[in-house]
């Protein structure tokens, strides 16, 4: 696929107390917006250049205010197949080469666990995928990866749809040299940066990394 873009932008979180998951936004050739992410992205001052989803959260003003602006639409019905996320994430993936999600981990357990599993799929396999969800950065690493953080911060590794075979680790405290992880399983969980640039590598499968909040 010819993508014409470096980097999107998916917007996809509601406004929380916190405001922690706007912090450290990349700047990006094309803006996606899923469903209420529109009211977000216009509190933002982030101009939408395509708005996904069924719109059943979206507010009128926001919808108005994206079109105002050039935005192209993208509607869906209610009953669908797929969350207005994975619908952004689609819509990004055919254009850019990197995409970077925002989105909350307030509310429903489900939606968030749903989120995290979404950003590891393989339809995205093509693309480079970071998210912060809520205040936690999200790394999403298939072959090798520079995964962000300084020094001191906690980062914890899950397999996701299957296990990772032959991780290697650089610059954390609990190096990883050709193990495999597994799904269901808490190896990974709770390392330690120790040095910059840190690395991950695996030789198949997908792992997210988490930089918790």
């Amino acid at each position: 696929m010819n993508r014409k873009y470096s980097t999107a932008l998916v917007i996809a979180a509601p406004v929380d107390g916190s405001g922690q998951h706007f912090t450290g936004l990349p700047e990006a050739d094309i803006v996606v917006a899923a469903d209420s992410g529109v009211d977000v992205a216009r509190k933002l001052g982030r101009k939408v250049d395509i708005l996904v989803g069924d719109l059943d959260s979206a507010t009128d003003a926001g919808i108005a205010w994206a079109k105002s602006l050039g935005a192209r639409v993208k509607l869906y019905p209610t009953h669908k197949d797929f969350t207005d996320l994975e619908l952004a994430l689609q819509v990004a993936v055919d254009r850019a080469e990197s995409v970077f999600v925002v989105a909350s981990a307030e509310g429903r357990l489900d939606h968030t666990l749903g989120n995290l599993i979404v950003l590891a799929s393989q339809r995205w396999a093509n693309a480079t995928v970071s998210a912060n969800v809520g205040a936690a950065h999200v790394d999403v690493v298939r072959g090798r990866r520079r995964i962000s953080g300084n020094i001191g911060d906690l980062v914890s590794l899950v397999a996701v749809g299957g296990s990772a075979r032959s991780v290697r680790t650089e610059g954390l405290e609990y190096p990883l040299e050709d193990e495999d992880l597994h799904p269901c399983e808490a190896r990974g969980i709770s390392n330690v940066i120790c040095s910059v640039p840190a690395e991950v590598e695996v030789a198949s499968g997908v792992l997210l990394v988490v930089k918790p909040g």
